[in-house]
């Protein structure tokens, strides 16, 4: 876009204007092109602001029926979601264009109102772009409402910023659902002069029909107080419906798509923290002022049509369980009652830690719980379970990033600690000195993507790794060789467990890039003989279309099962003994999809308790398979990995680490 463009435009309007035709289209294609060089897929350059006041100033001239498509190409443009702040020594001239361009836009509103020239959509984008140039910012719903009917309605939680998906919302009630928003008392008025006298004398109270009035008259007092920037979003969108129905190129087209519109002014409850919000919140970008609202009574619905407040929004069938949300050390309930503590690790370094990617838990008989960490810049780090406290680390040594640990209980009752690298560095430590028991080994098979200990009938203790490139490898943690291989078919790794069948005796279960799942017995010495390894029921994994992501020992009862994970978050419970499932498993859940993590453990009176979630997700699962009870927790950080130590769970992020109790929630 260059100024001779700019003028060209102009000066393409301008004779337009002056020949004062309804049908002068020659400007529309030097403007559909400028367009190109305004914005870029929702980024809005610079100089559309130097532009834009010399482009404003010659369509106001326009006859106000042709310059509709302008004005709603104009509100897109200033609604952008990656639109910058104007440049200081341009923000006066596009102050002025925007109440020029507003004052030009509701005379189109009106224009095209009266002789019904454009469809109600339309009309509702227009609508919207005079809100946009008065400054009010639920006009952002207008990239919401390209097309509603196709797409539905996507709603972002303005407390925990969590997506609500609505993909049946739009429809044309016949009555009201709920009650129409309130304006605060009294109702601001816009200072100066303003041009929606009209629209108010417009509404009707019967254009929608009956039941409707009091909606038209909220629109006809924000239409009257000239469309304020502190008008409620809810009033602003009953403005919006208001217009489409008493205009539009077909009368009862326009009042049936204003019912549809007039149901955004209803309410909606977040499925992750069961907060109740206005609908017009849930549809603006961090929107000013918004508060969790009371939910509308026992007898009401919410705007989607569900029960409330008992049920979640449509298309969150079977999401009733409790949520628990993070703030600051807390854990509270929907209700806001606290439900735990929750304590943050200590920080090895100054400054910020940085993420963690792996864990591992170390229990050792009259010793303090020990929990390892590691994560990039080949740091592992060693904290007291009971308080966070940082006891050794960050420990040297380990040339790479740190991408999998593991612990080792050795026959002679020691237990040490295995790292591995995402260059192939093999590590291993003393978890009571802290120190490196031999210099760090590079392992040509590639990066260490995964690890566990397996304990063979002969009473050693092996360590198994596992890389993307299909090695899967034992070794003696006493010597540091390797004594075996696994996989022989090679399938790429990318998740790994140990599955204890008896007190001296361990299989590995792993999952492949391509969602295989593969059982090995490392007491086998020919990797092609399957020795106690049971594979798990093909056609099992078929019903369920269970593409297996990620692989989790799980104690029970008795027993350990093998839990199952995929990336639509679905988790599977299997006995290794059969390969059978176990029960119903876990099903789907938004905000928990993802490359999975899980982990289990077994709380006071024999209860199994298994935690999922989703590498770089903040959402877990806790879930009980014996009772079906489920639980959701919404936590500040992003969440890397898992591990459990007795009744307490220990989450992995982005910044570090934390516990939280399983117990209470």
């Amino acid at each position: 876009m260059t100024a001779a463009d700019v003028g060209a435009l102009v000066e393409q309007m301008t004779s337009t204007a002056a020949t004062a035709t309804a049908t002068g289209d020659a400007w529309r294609q030097a403007w559909t092109y400028m367009t190109d060089g305004l914005t870029d897929d929702g980024t809005v350059f610079d100089g559309a602001y130097a532009a834009l006041p010399y482009v404003v100033e010659a369509a106001a001239d326009l006859p106000p029926v042709q310059s509709v498509d302008f004005w709603v190409d104009l509100g897109f443009l200033v609604t952008a979601e990656d639109r910058r702040p104007v440049p200081d020594d341009l923000e006066e001239g596009f102050d002025a264009a925007l109440r020029l361009a507003e004052r030009a836009a509701v005379r189109s509103l009106l224009a095209a109102g009266r002789e019904g020239s454009v469809t109600a959509q339309v009309l509702a984008h227009l609508a919207l772009s005079c809100a946009a140039f008065a400054g009010h910012h639920t006009a952002a719903a207008l990239w919401q409402l390209v097309a509603p009917r196709e797409n539905g309605l996507m709603l972002v939680c303005p407390g925990c910023e969590s997506d609500t998906e609505m993909p049946e919302f739009f429809r044309d009630p016949v009555r009201p659902a709920f009650e129409a928003p309130g304006l605060p008392a009294p109702t601001s008025v816009r200072q100066g002069e303003h041009p929606w006298g009209g629209i108010a004398a417009a509404l009707q109270d019967e254009a929608l029909g009956e039941g409707w009035e009091p909606f038209l008259r909220v629109a006809r007092e924000v239409a009257a107080a000239g469309v304020p920037p502190e008008t409620p979003g809810q009033a602003v969108l009953c403005l919006v419906a208001g217009v489409v129905a008493v205009g539009g190129a077909s009368q009862r087209a326009g009042k049936e798509w204003a019912r549809e519109l007039m149901l955004l002014t209803g309410y909606f409850r977040c499925w992750d923290c069961e907060r109740t919000w206005s609908i017009a919140d849930g549809l603006a970008e961090s929107p000013g002022g918004a508060r969790p609202q009371q939910p509308p009574t026992e007898a009401a619905t919410y705007a989607d049509g569900s029960a409330a407040p008992g049920e979640p929004p449509a298309g969150r069938a079977g999401e009733t369980a409790p949520r628990i949300r993070q703030e600051g050390d807390a854990l509270l309930t929907g209700q806001g009652t606290a439900s735990g503590r929750i304590t943050v690790f200590s920080d090895p370094v100054p400054g910020p830690f940085g993420g963690v990617d792996s864990l591992a838990v170390i229990s050792r008989p009259g010793r303090p719980t020990l929990v390892a960490g590691a994560g990039g810049g080949g740091v592992v780090c060693l904290w007291d379970m009971a308080d966070g406290r940082l006891v050794h680390g960050p420990l040297p040594g380990h040339p790479d990033r740190v991408r999998s640990l593991t612990t080792l209980p050795l026959p002679d009752g020691r237990v040490l600690l295995a790292s591995g690298g995402d260059a192939g560095t093999l590590a291993w430590w003393n978890p009571v000195t802290g120190q490196s028991l031999r210099e760090p080994a590079g392992n040509w098979l590639g990066g260490v993507t995964g690890m566990c200990a397996a304990i063979v009938p002969d009473g050693r203790t092996l360590l198994v790794t596992a890389t993307p490139r299909g090695a899967v490898r034992l070794w003696d943690p006493l010597t540091g060789e390797s004594v075996g291989r696994l996989n022989p078919y090679g399938s790429p790794i990318q998740s790994i467990a140990a599955v204890p069948i008896s007190a001296g005796h361990t299989l590995v279960a792993a999952s492949d890039t391509a969602g295989r799942l593969h059982v090995w017995d490392p007491a086998v010495d020919d990797p092609w003989e399957k020795g106690a390894a049971v594979q798990l029921s093909a056609r099992a994994l078929d019903d369920a279309d269970h593409r297996v992501a990620a692989v989790a020992a799980v104690p029970a009862p008795g027993r350990t099962v093998l839990a199952t994970g995929d990336n639509h978050g679905v988790v599977m419970l299997w006995d290794p003994a059969t390969g059978a499932p176990i029960g119903d498993g876990l099903p789907a859940s938004t905000g928990t999809a993802g490359l999975p993590v899980i982990t289990g453990t077994t709380l006071q009176g024999g209860r199994t308790v298994l935690v999922a979630g989703s590498s770089q997700g903040r959402r877990l699962r806790v879930w009980e398979p014996e009772t079906g009870a489920l639980r959701h927790i919404a936590l500040d950080v992003t969440i890397t990995c898992l591990a459990t130590a007795g009744p307490e769970l220990i989450v992995g992020h982005d910044r570090g680490v934390l516990k939280l109790p399983l117990t209470g929630l």
